[in-house]
């Protein structure tokens, strides 16, 4: 159920543009949509779906595959200072598992941004977290309303990453902190990258979130965190199950399940990484 607004923390003053996606239909990709669609938008919907019959208790872990493991959460919760009440912006928050994850740790008051319809949806409907549509490069919310920023696993997907870290700053409180998952590569465009994929490296990375306005306090690559729980690791494979058995024939599937395959062959290559950052905007 969708918590009313008086009860998120945000009363919606900090936002320019609120839609309810309740009822509201899932953008339908069809043949015609990228492989990035289907990654993002399409299997978003299917993961409503496959929650909604298995129980709430896969909703975080289904909602949290492809950004980070409860360590990696723990790890942004504790360098990022978020608290009760901490207005915490997820940029590119998907179907809402981290920002779910905050809540029930920490009683934060998060709004998602994503431009995928059908991941706004499921935030809203799985996590009751307001969900907001829109870009990481035009954010739809005010100057300095942020307490705090997530933004995992997204930089790799964006063109313009000097505009969304800009963007990420106009919106964050002076001071304020931005919890970043990055997948970094030795090089921008690996042979082999997903489409629509482009890697910053260290010191790419480095140069824009400096160039942006942030200082970066700590940072500790994902591998080095303890792996998942049993339990959590147990119901993101039974949910993986669920999704291939409906949907496993489907040419979406087939296109996101590729992409997720050459970025982990990246991985297991060398050529990537992925990396949690705290930075702090000055």
């Amino acid at each position: 159920m969708r918590r009313a607004a008086s009860e998120t923390g945000w009363g919606w003053d900090g936002l320019r543009v609120r839609w309810a996606f309740d009822g509201y239909p899932p953008r339908v990709t069809g043949s015609g949509g990228t492989p990035m669609e289907a990654e993002f938008d399409t299997v978003a919907g299917w993961t409503e779906e496959v929650v909604v019959r298995l129980g709430p208790e896969y909703a975080i872990p289904a909602g949290c595959r492809g950004s980070a493991s409860p360590a990696g959460l723990g790890w942004l919760i504790r360098t990022c200072g978020i608290g009760p009440g901490t207005r915490l912006v997820d940029v590119g928050g998907g179907v809402g598992g981290p920002a779910g994850y905050a809540v029930r740790h920490t009683g934060a008051a998060p709004v998602v941004v994503d431009p995928m319809l059908a991941a706004c949806r499921a935030a809203s409907r799985l996590f009751g977290i307001p969900a907001v549509a829109g870009t990481g490069e035009r954010l739809p919310i005010a100057d300095g309303a942020a307490d705090a920023v997530w933004c995992l696993g997204v930089v790799c997907t964006v063109r313009d990453k000097r505009g969304l870290f800009r963007e990420i700053h106009r919106v964050l409180r002076a001071g304020g902190p931005l919890g970043l998952l990055v997948v970094v590569g030795d090089e921008e465009r690996p042979a082999g990258a997903p489409e629509g994929n482009t890697f910053p490296t260290d010191d790419g990375l480095r140069d824009l979130l400096r160039d942006s306005g942030f200082r970066i306090d700590a940072q500790t690559d994902l591998d080095d965190l303890p792996v998942p729980p049993a339990d959590w690791a147990a119901r993101t494979a039974e949910f993986d199950r669920a999704l291939r058995a409906d949907h496993g024939d489907d040419p979406r599937f087939v296109e996101a399940q590729d992409q997720s395959r050459r970025l982990s062959t990246l991985a297991r290559d060398g050529h990537v990484v992925a990396r949690l950052l705290h930075a702090v905007a000055r």
